[in-house]
């Protein structure tokens, strides 16, 4: 089944800057989370869709060749996490042979090569995203064999020249009148060949080991932020450089706020009584238990602002601010004087209906009127 085009997928223009293309993948993010959607597999995919398409277009780099080329240029690093090939590296493994690319070193030495990158999911709470903290992650890699420190040779011994380019990492081949330089087959380009290979990491130079990595996190990270840690990625080849550690954070669903940006949302019930007659109620925040005054006459929907009771986001300088919409709940599980007194209230109403539900007549009238204009 072919790809969706990325932008179609997160619902922006090719034109989108970096801030819409955030705002698109949160958004559909937050829909599509499994935390939301348990043993939901569209929604699983989803999700996976939003993210991928995200990490391409959020790349400058990435994005550059996926506009060029489509899915073509950025197969192998939309799949793959941020190690994968990009375009260049497509390049290289096609043309290398016959240009000399591949790995760092360049041609008359050995070459070495860049770890790959690595990409570790980050689970957050939402107090943890605002307050900021330090988690320790376990991440399965490639490190630098101690045993041989990295070279891949039996300590005591050291890797030799390559009995086919003699140390170069090419080796040309005549074609009538070209001449054709192209990798050693031999040695991979390496220039070197080791005679007798370490025994912990079979002549690799690297071995797979579980890492305790400390993570500190930013105060005010949100959904689809990436902490990138430099050298913490996979070990490179031939003492080449590490790759990095690209975090991704995801903030799971709370149980009474919504954030939106740095703004956060709460829904909070009031009684009837409170709602009727004002009054005041205690509603929670990140920083804890406020007052929050409720005017008489209030309305279900009707929304309060308690400033700089929000979020400070990673970018910004200035808390937003918590919205708490009101909702009015109906009274359950009354006993019989309860029922009583609340039908004698009603009967009290019937007579000025008009004066304390002007809603409930405009809305009534609204309804006699349209019945009236179906039987002319």
């Amino acid at each position: 089944m072919a790809k969706r085009d990325y932008y179609e997928i997160l619902g922006v223009s090719k034109n989108a800057t970096e801030a819409e293309l955030k705002k698109a993948y949160r958004r559909l993010a937050m829909k599509h989370h499994p935390d939301r959607n348990p043993d939901n597999e569209e929604s699983e995919e989803n999700f996976k869709e939003a993210k991928e398409a995200h990490d391409v277009l959020s790349d400058a780099q990435k994005r550059a060749a996926y506009d060029q080329f489509g899915h073509a240029g950025v197969e192998n690093s939309a799949g793959g996490g941020p190690g994968g090939a990009g375009f260049g590296d497509i390049f290289d493994s096609v043309f290398g042979d016959i240009f000399g690319g591949g790995g760092g070193g360049g041609r008359g030495g050995e070459r070495v090569y860049r770890g790959a990158d690595l990409r570790y999911e980050l689970s957050l709470t939402l107090e943890e995203a605002v307050a900021g903290t330090t988690v320790k992650v376990r991440v399965p890699k490639h490190v630098n064999c101690e045993s041989c420190d990295g070279s891949g040779a039996k300590k005591g011994s050291s890797p030799v020249s390559c009995t086919t380019c003699n140390g170069v990492g090419q080796v040309r081949m005549q074609q009538g009148f070209f001449s054709v330089q192209q990798t050693c087959p031999k040695c991979r380009g390496a220039g070197k060949m080791i005679t007798d290979p370490c025994s912990s990491c079979n002549g690799q130079g690297r071995v797979r080991d579980n890492k305790t990595i400390s993570v500190k996190v930013p105060a005010g990270v949100d959904t689809g932020d990436r902490i990138r840690l430099s050298g913490e990625g996979e070990a490179g080849q031939n003492r080449g450089p590490s790759g990095d550690l690209y975090v991704d954070v995801s903030v799971k669903e709370h149980a009474i706020f919504t954030r939106d940006d740095s703004n956060l949302y709460c829904d909070v019930p009031i009684s009837f009584a409170t709602a009727t007659l004002g009054g005041e109620i205690e509603v929670p925040t990140l920083d804890g238990r406020v007052t929050l005054k409720i005017p008489a006459e209030s309305q279900t929907g009707k929304m309060f602002r308690l400033r700089a009771k929000g979020v400070k986001s990673v970018r910004g300088s200035s808390k937003g601010d918590l919205l708490c919409r009101v909702a009015v709940e109906t009274p359950v599980n009354l006993n019989k004087k309860q029922k009583e007194l609340l039908k004698e209230f009603e009967k009290a109403m019937d007579n000025d209906s008009k004066k304390h539900s002007p809603r409930a007549s405009t809305w009534l009238d609204g309804v006699k009127k349209f019945f009236d204009n179906m039987t002319e």
